[in-house]
């Protein structure tokens, strides 16, 4: 005859039902921080070296909290959840051992705060800011020619741009000197741009960098290539700005050669009409 479950089962989980009521109870005030970038594996760690029969652990992320791992180790019980949106589907991966829990492929959308609970002799419950950065583009060094004025014949104007970012800051520097910078802390992807002014004879070394938390993506300035002392209208506007001016000067080249013949064919058709008018009037 069945009886359910096993006398020693219904103590033990009646045994830590009561300790997470009134037991032995420990939570941690301290967030620990973790940031990879995204597409890296990342282990959280549980903080314990080997799970003990009794234990129970649960990992829960967001909030409010969403299951996303479970151990009951005296069941054999180690299973792990698609969590919110799936967005953890095939991603998940429990240490037997230990509990810690390992998450692959990380995306973005993966960051936010994670809390293991163990329930075993006493209730220990751990928190863990997680943040995935997006992988950094190369910043893009271009002449800005909106930025020209009456200095134009002294100096060159630059602008530095990076697109599709988030949390992120974008800095000139002049060796190793910063020389300015703008900060997007929106988790929305957004484009920034900073500008520069430096003179055409200038030596130094200008780099732009952009950074996240994790790592750094960085453009060197090559002046002679970007900044050029020219006479006429395509001064400091760069190779792409010449080509589009050039383009358009020929497009109304073309514009003007259509209409002269145009023009010229036009009265080449009246002179024609007014000869054969005077023709027949001749002949009347």
């Amino acid at each position: 005859m069945k009886t359910g479950l096993k006398p020693l089962k219904m103590f033990n989980r009646f045994w830590l039902c009561m300790w997470s009521l009134f037991g032995a109870f420990a939570d941690s005030d301290v967030v620990n921080s973790v940031s990879v970038m995204e597409g890296d594996s990342v282990t959280l760690e549980s903080g314990v070296t080997e799970i003990q029969t009794r234990d129970v652990i649960t990992w829960t992320f967001g909030h409010p909290e969403t299951l996303i791992a479970q151990i009951i180790k005296e069941d054999g019980i180690f299973s792990t959840y698609d969590g919110p949106d799936g967005r953890f589907r095939d991603r998940l991966k429990l240490d037997h051992q230990t509990g810690s829990l390992t998450i692959t492929n990380t995306r973005t959308t993966h960051s936010g705060l994670y809390l293991i609970s163990i329930k075993g002799t006493i209730l220990t419950i751990n928190r863990l800011n997680f943040s995935v950065c997006a992988r950094l583009p190369v910043p893009v060094i271009s002449s800005d020619c909106s930025s020209s004025s009456s200095s134009a014949s002294l100096n060159c104007s630059l602008l530095c741009s990076v697109f599709n970012v988030s949390n992120v800051t974008l800095s000139w520097f002049k060796g190793i000197s910063l020389l300015s910078s703008i900060i997007s802390v929106s988790d929305l992807s957004i484009s920034l741009s900073l500008p520069l002014e430096v003179e055409y004879e200038d030596k130094n070394i200008y780099s732009c960098v952009l950074n996240n938390p994790i790592r750094n993506q960085t453009q060197h300035l090559d002046i002679n290539k970007l900044c050029h002392t020219c006479s006429d209208s395509v001064h400091c506007c760069g190779s792409t700005e010449a080509v589009i001016r050039l383009v358009l000067s020929a497009l109304v080249g073309v514009a003007t050669v259509i209409i002269l013949v145009y023009d010229i064919r036009s009265r080449r058709a009246e002179q024609d009409q007014a000869h054969i008018h005077t023709s027949e009037t001749s002949e009347i």
